[in-house]
């Protein structure tokens, strides 16, 4: 056949003419049965050939169609439903106090090194001295100066009663620091030590509250100073049995010139004499004890021998020298002190208050409302108060 001519064909050779339906772009790269039909079938008349080739084609086609979106659609909600997260509730977590951790800051005097544990395993609740700096309060717009004790009291928590170590602050109101030094006194010495803080690692530093940690110390001109300690217990295995018993001893001394002149100085000594197997300890007041009757006693009672007798008489009149000779030596330094006394040092003494601070009640912590006590009774005690 010569290329541009037509071929005649008959009704026979024609094939009716096939309507293929328009199907999406990417069913146009799937190879199809009605998409891919031979010459030799297109020749051929007989429409069963048809039949069978286009109409399964067609039906095929549109069920392919149909579930092309049905499954982009599924998927999408798939997708979707990965994306969604719960609602979950904000937590809102109360603003700390500015004052809140003042009572930890302060340096529990007199605490034996293994019981501070016990000391903060409640969140003892301040706030009492926390609103003691509110206008109004009782160290509002006052220089404070801090320190602090525990006392082991059995109190009632949760329906059980149980010995618990109770932090206790005592706010000294003064112009200047109240006093540089420790004092060192337990049953087991014979006589009350007194040392300056600085030998013991203690001095009063500025605290610093919350909203100002950001500052520089140096530029604040803080009212609140806390005894604190630079003793760390990790270093208390290097140091000898004694320096570390004299931490658990420790007291704060305050020295009143103005009220211990009023006073009537002891005549009491404590005696412990050193002997074996057990040592002899007693009180003996040289104005109200006859010493050879205070002797022939602990004899009786078997606390002394009778061969240690004239040793333990001779002890005993070196301790009541001693003592006579500090007592002279305080009242000198009494009327010295006053009469080098400036008149804004003697007006800071005679004002000086003190005021001592218990927590408050709080479901989480023991009651302590029916254990507190008073200051101890102390000549530097201008006024005295517990809240």
């Amino acid at each position: 056949m010569r290329r541009g001519t037509k071929r005649k064909t008959t009704d026979k050779d024609e094939a009716p003419k096939e309507t293929i339906q328009p199907i999406e772009e990417n069913e146009k790269n799937e190879p199809s049965q009605s998409a891919v039909v031979s010459k030799d079938d297109q020749r051929k008349p007989s429409e069963e050939n048809n039949i069978e080739l286009n109409e399964p084609a067609r039906e095929e086609l549109s069920q392919k169609v149909d579930e092309e979106p049905n499954k982009k659609a599924a998927k999408g909600r798939a997708k979707k439903a990965k994306t969604l997260k719960p609602e979950v509730e904000e937590e809102y977590f109360p603003d700390k106090r500015n004052l809140e951790d003042l009572w930890k800051q302060v340096f529990p005097v007199g605490t034996e090194w293994d019981q501070l544990d016990m000391v903060y395993q409640y969140n003892w609740n301040f706030s009492n001295l926390e609103d003691a700096f509110e206008e109004g309060g009782l160290l509002y717009n006052q220089k404070v100066y801090f320190f602090g004790c525990t006392e082991p009291q059995l109190v009632s928590f949760q329906g059980q009663g149980k010995v618990t170590m109770i932090p206790v602050v005592v706010a000294v109101v003064s112009p200047f620091p109240p006093s540089d030094k420790i004092g060192i006194k337990s049953v087991q010495r014979e006589t009350e030590e007194i040392l300056p803080m600085k030998q013991m690692k203690m001095d009063w530093v500025p605290f610093i509250p919350l909203e100002n940690r950001a500052s520089q110390v140096e530029r604040l001109k803080s009212q609140i100073f806390i005894l604190s300690c630079t003793q760390r217990r990790a270093g208390l295995k290097q140091l000898k049995l004694d320096r570390v018993k004299k931490f658990e001893y420790c007291l704060p001394y305050f020295y009143q010139p103005l009220q211990e002149d009023e006073l009537e100085q002891s005549t009491v000594v404590q005696i412990l004499f050193p002997i074996d197997p057990k040592p002899v300890f007693c009180e003996f007041d040289w104005e109200l004890d006859e010493l050879e009757e205070f002797t022939d006693k602990l004899i009786e009672e078997e606390e002394l021998s009778t061969d240690q007798k004239d040793a333990f008489k001779d002890f005993v009149k070196e301790k009541v020298r001693e003592a006579k000779k500090a007592n002279r030596e305080a009242r000198e330094a009494r009327r010295k002190a006053l009469e080098e006394m400036s008149t804004e040092v003697k007006a800071a003494f005679e004002n000086m208050k003190f005021y001592k601070f218990y927590p408050v009640s709080t479901p989480d912590t023991p009651d302590v409302s029916g254990v507190k006590v008073n200051i101890c009774s102390s000549p530097s005690v201008a006024e005295e108060k517990k809240w």
